[in-house]
Order: C-alpha cells, then sequence, then structure tokens
C-alpha cells in the first residue's frame, strides 16, 4: 500500500475533530512513507491533510479541474499538481494513481467519489479498496444505509462487506494491505451468471 487516495471536504466541518483528523491523516501517511493523492485543493479537510503531509515530508499529488483552478482554490505547494478538463478525469487519474481510498468527512462531492471508486470495484473496473475514516461517528449513518441496501435485496452482503468503516487509520491501512476484492457483478463464474 505505496499510494493512498483520499476523499474529504473543501470544507472545515462543525467539530475541530475533522480538521484534527485531516492533519493526523497527512503526518501519519508521511510517516509511513505512503504516497498521498488527493483532489488538489488548499481549503478545508483537503488543504488540511495536504499541508500535514507536507510538513511531514510526504509525497502529495493533487489532482485539480481547469475550473476549480481558476478560481484559484489550488495548493501551490504540492509535490506535484496535475490539472485535468473535468471532474471525470479528476477521478480517473485518482483512480489510476491510487492503491485504495479512503473517505474522511464531507460532502456530496466526497460522498460520489468514494461511491464511485466502490462501484467500479463491485464491477470489476479495479480491484483496489475502499474505507471510511469515521470521525465523530460522521459515517454512523451511511454504514446503517449500507446494511439497508443489502436488507432490501438491492446489493450482496458481498460488496457491502468491501468497504470498511473504522475510526483508526491504522486499521484501515492494515485492512488496505490483506484486502481480496470479492467476485465482479455480472461476471460468469463456473458458468453461472454472478450478479
Amino acid at each position: 500500500m505505496h499510494i493512498v487516495g483520499i476523499f474529504c471536504g473543501s470544507s472545515e466541518g462543525c467539530s475541530p475533530a475533522y480538521m484534527d483528523a485531516a492533519r493526523h491523516v497527512g503526518k501519519w501517511l508521511a510517516e509511513q512513507e505512503i504516497r498521498l493523492v488527493y483532489g488538489g485543493g488548499r481549503v478545508g479537510l483537503m488543504g488540511a491533510v495536504a499541508d500535514s503531509a507536507l510538513a511531514y515530508g510526504g509525497h502529495v499529488t493533487g489532482v485539480i479541474p481547469k475550473s476549480l483552478l481558476e478560481r484559484e482554490i489550488a495548493h501551490t505547494g504540492l509535490s506535484e499538481l496535475h490539472v485535468v478538463d473535468n471532474m471525470h478525469q479528476r477521478k480517473n487519474v485518482m483512480a489510476e494513481l491510487s492503491s485504495g481510498f479512503i473517505a474522511l468527512p464531507g460532502g456530496a462531492g466526497t460522498a460520489e467519489e468514494i461511491f464511485e471508486q466502490w462501484t467500479w470495484a463491485q464491477l470489476g473496473i479495479h480491484d483496489k479498496p475502499c474505507a471510511f475514516l469515521n470521525v465523530n461517528h460522521f459515517y454512523d449513518p451511511l454504514r446503517v444505509m449500507v446494511q439497508q441496501m443489502v436488507s432490501e435485496g438491492f446489493m450482496k452482503q458481498a460488496y457491502a462487506d468491501m468497504l470498511l468503516f473504522s475510526e483508526n487509520l491504522q486499521d484501515i491501512i492494515d485492512y488496505f494491505k490483506t484486502y481480496v476484492p470479492p467476485v465482479s457483478k455480472w461476471t460468469t463464474q463456473n458458468g453461472n451468471h454472478h450478479v
């Protein structure tokens, strides 16, 4: 697990626990010599995780769409900054560069980004793990919703089990190191159609 993609809010949130967690993630990844790939912003949790990783000697790659670069919210002190045409390209580049994905607290964009990576993993587009750093129990309602998808027959338990919800970053990285993806959706296994 050499490169981790981080999705997180461009806001700070209401509790100082969120910024503290973002700073801890950046510091911890740098100390473990795990490279960070993120959305390239300098504000909110995004800026905090990048600044912290850089302060502790980490390698930080940002991926930002031109439209956000032009609004001057790009981080200018990164190890690398990839400027792409749009949000779709941002997710593609982050997916290519990362070995796994962690969502810190955030809004709709954060949820959409980690859910797309989780969906791609279900479909076998990639075999990379996804996790939620559950700061302040932020993702507890989402964990319930994911289980609701299973209990109501919209998803197999194996796909819910792909996700790890944890307050502990070490637990997430340990999970990533031993992650084995389930059989991807819509594949044929032993002549049987798997959904």
